[in-house]
């Protein structure tokens, strides 16, 4: 078993882990970030892209509003290589509560956040695809941000300065001698090897799963899971963020994100922090109330949905009843278990959002300083971050990406014509990994791979194929490899058969199953995907 000693431990490679472990490195402090998975596959990879201006909090949680306008104003300012400036419009109609707008307002205007009127036809000048039907319009300053990227750029500024992250890291215990939490022991997840880091202190960042971080320590953080359902459609139905302008409720959001639109979120209470299921009456939800204010898009073509479990808490309080869902107020608590609960070693933070991902860890780190007798202020939203190569290389916007196709200037074989990655890009982001294992999972967040109208219907087979060129895998492995993909996509897929996305699935699975006979392989590359025949899977969908 190898051993490794530092200052911090940071559980959880979100967005706030890394915001965290990027805090600490400008500070000096000698920090390790790990997580049981890749970056981002928790929460801040499963949301809807929606860089908060405050907007949708300011009715009624004015705490969260303020510092979602705050830190929409930083992160703009120091990751804008992950940021859109899209804007963001609230907009009423007649089916929304005729006197929200004042109290929206008044909100607005106690959080600091500008709100500026404009008439129907303006809004509609701009967004030529909203309803007729509008009876207020305000104009707020949200933006898209792309988590993948943001979170990449923190770890790779922090590794910059000394910090360092690893993956496929899962934390099996948390080693504590007397009073005090001294580290934690770790299994690769893929090798099974096992390690033991030593740290003077050891920050939960691990959202949903903080309560279970907490219990290797023998103490209880009680997070409540909150299961939003989102839906991708294939193109950007608008250009600018629409909110419906009325309390909060299930499907009033749509993001644009990159080539798609972003609709959302349901809010469903749940019992698990991995509970990512997306029922039928969501998807149903999520379109009917979308085509409110941009009518039609309830009949355009869904590519994927997905769901993501928020973790929410709140300080117990005697004599007060427990809120769920939308109940909940969405800011953040840090929690110092030294002063709650007198074990020294251990921080969490909880709660909160994507938007104040980095205020939070500036706050989780100030916890953590104090423990150690540090006195380093936090300097994060001085500067702006580097670029990282990898970033800069990416190009999601596909009309970048086509320029430099079309001038010689991404050369190599187009391997994914959906989101134009082309065949060197997908070595380079192979070999960014080094020795350790890459899935191809791994290389969708990196660069897009399969997050196209074909969901890897046509990419997937020959991304697998250059991974084992590069790797040298074994034919088992590799099958391994594409079958864990094609489940992966066709996960996402399952709740949308219908039009187009069926067309495109019995297509796959002309692919997959009836050319490639995927599902006829031996045992470890079977796909889930492509046992059971398209038709079966409408049923279910």
């Amino acid at each position: 078993m190898t051993t490794t000693s530092v200052d911090v431990l940071i559980i959880g490679g979100g967005a706030t882990g890394a915001a965290a472990l990027y805090d600490l490195a400008r500070r000096g402090v000698r920090a390790l970030l790990v997580d049981q998975l890749d970056f981002t596959t928790g929460t801040s990879g499963r949301y809807h892209g929606l860089l908060h201006s405050g907007g949708r909090y300011a009715g009624r949680d004015l705490e969260t509003a303020r510092e979602c306008i705050v830190e929409n104003r930083v992160l703009r300012r120091i990751v804008p290589f992950a940021v859109e400036d899209t804007g963001g419009l609230f907009v009423a109609t007649p089916a929304d509560p005729a006197d929200f707008p004042a109290r929206w307002l008044d909100g607005c205007a106690k959080a600091g956040i500008p709100a500026e009127p404009l008439s129907a036809a303006q809004a509609r000048a701009a967004e030529p695809a909203l309803t007729h039907d509008i009876t207020a319009v305000y104009r707020v300053p949200d933006g898209s941000v792309d988590s993948f990227d943001m979170i990449h750029g923190f770890v790779a500024a922090a590794r910059d300065l000394g910090g360092d992250a690893w993956i496929y890291q899962q934390v099996t215990a948390l080693l504590r001698e007397g009073d005090a939490v001294v580290g934690a022991t770790l299994r690769d997840t893929r090798s099974g090897e096992a390690r033991t880091v030593h740290a003077a202190c050891v920050l939960n960042a691990t959202g949903p799963w903080a309560g279970a971080v907490a219990q290797l320590a023998g103490l209880n953080v009680s997070v409540k899971f909150d299961r939003g359902a989102m839906i991708a459609m294939n193109t950007r139905w608008v250009n600018t963020i629409v909110n419906r302008l009325r309390p909060a409720a299930d499907g009033d959001i749509l993001v644009p994100v990159g080539t798609v639109c972003v609709l959302g979120t349901t809010s469903v209470h749940t019992s698990a922090p991995d509970d990512y299921r997306v029922e039928a009456w969501e998807v149903s939800k999520i379109l009917a109330e979308a085509d409110v204010v941009v009518p039609g898009i309830r009949n355009g073509r869904a590519l994927r949905a997905w769901a993501g479990v928020r973790p929410l808490y709140e300080p117990p309080q005697a004599g007060h009843d427990e809120a769920q869902g939308r109940e909940v107020a969405r800011t953040f608590s840090v929690l110092d278990h030294a002063v709650l609960d007198g074990v020294r070693g251990l921080v969490t933070v909880t709660g909160g959002k994507l938007t104040t991902c980095r205020l939070m860890a500036e706050k989780a780190a100030d916890a953590v300083c104090a423990q150690l007798g540090i006195s380093a202020p936090c300097s994060t939203a001085d500067e702006a971050l580097p670029i990282p190569a990898a970033t800069a290389g990416r190009y999601h916007r596909l009309d970048h990406r086509l320029h430099k196709l079309e001038h010689g200037e991404m050369p190599g074989d187009l391997i994914c014509e959906c989101e134009m990655i082309t065949r060197p890009q997908l070595e380079a982001a192979i070999a960014a990994y080094g020795g350790q294992p890459v899935a191809l999972d791994d290389l969708r967040r990196d660069l897009r791979l399969g997050m196209g109208p074909c969901q890897a219907g046509f990419c997937g087979v020959r991304a697998a194929g250059i991974l084992q060129a590069v790797r040298g895998q074994a034919s088992a492995e590799a099958t391994a490899a594409l079958g864990a993909f094609v489940d992966e996509r066709f996960r996402g897929v399952r709740p949308l058969l219908w039009g187009h996305q069926l067309r495109q699935l019995y297509l796959d699975e002309l692919i997959y199953r009836r050319t490639l006979g995927l599902d006829r392989l031996p045992d470890e590359g079977v796909s889930q995907a492509t046992t059971a025949a398209p038709g079966e899977e409408a049923a279910h969908g």
